[in-house]
């Protein structure tokens, strides 16, 4: 077989390589850390091991995957670009970075970088809550160029998290303004329970809106908002805390579902 493309993943400092048909299906995958290359078929066996020899490193097993469950094999037929998993935090504003930088001096710093060292905050803490079960899609794009900061999904259920940059700033929320520092207040709370709705209906599950607040010098909500958590970057561990909501197979089946692209097409 020619044409086989490997594919590099990074999640949690723990890198995987897919071995893609040109047609984007994934027929194999070596986990450098286990020292394991995975088949999916065992006619492919010499080609895969062929186009891997670069990447591996020491002595490796070769056979199929030990228990491969429906959501891992689910995400094995995800094309590369339609999975959301390999995204980073703040992904879409890395691109726009990327493509666009901006003037190398101005008075004022880029509003982007601040939003994405946000988002990158917000990302860190959350993906160390996948030690208990739990898993974080960043940067979820939605239709007309909207898109979900963080969807995490656990044993305590969903939820819809947006990053919010507000370093040594006091944060006021009035349901449903918030004001940070000296700014305009905006209507926040609206647009966040409006992608929680766009998820429940995409994941046909409860999805609960998190505001999270990225070191702020304080915090007041003049009302329990309604419906919206309220968080410091510094205590979002406390979604773990919440469970008996969803079993383990339904936690890795909505992942399954949350991390194919064509699921938010339609939202």
């Amino acid at each position: 077989m020619s044409g086989l493309r490997v594919i590099p993943t990074w999640r949690h400092g723990q890198e995987r390589l897919y071995v893609c048909r040109t047609d984007g299906k994934n027929i194999a995958w070596y986990d450098r850390e286990a020292g394991r290359v995975n088949l999916l078929s065992e006619q492919h066996r010499e080609d895969v091991l062929a186009v891997l020899r670069p990447f591996v490193t020491g002595p490796v097993a070769v056979g199929p995957p030990p228990v491969p469950t429906p959501a891992e094999l689910a995400r094995l037929s995800l094309h590369p670009d339609d999975d959301l998993a390999p995204n980073r935090p703040g992904e879409a504003l890395l691109i726009a970075l990327d493509r666009a930088p901006g003037p190398q001096r101005r008075l004022r710093p880029d509003p982007r970088r601040r939003a994405l060292a946000a988002e990158e905050r917000v990302g860190d803490a959350l993906d160390l809550l996948e030690g208990a079960g739990w898993h974080t899609l960043h940067s979820v794009p939605l239709p007309g160029g909207h898109r979900i900061h963080h969807l995490v999904i656990g044993p305590g259920g969903l939820y819809c998290v947006r990053s919010l940059p507000a370093r040594r700033q006091r944060v006021v929320v009035t349901d449903p303004m918030v004001a940070v520092g000296r700014h305009e207040p905006r209507a926040l709370l609206l647009g966040l329970r409006a992608d929680a709705d766009r998820a429940s209906y995409a994941l046909t599950a409860e999805v609960r809106p998190v505001l999270a607040v990225v070191e702020p010098s304080g915090l007041a909500l003049t009302t329990p908002p309604r419906e919206v958590r309220v968080l410091r970057d510094t205590d979002l561990a406390e979604l773990a805390r919440a469970g008996g909501v969803l079993k383990p197979a339904d936690v890795e089946a909505l992942h399954a579902t949350a991390r194919d692209r064509r699921t938010w097409t339609r939202v």
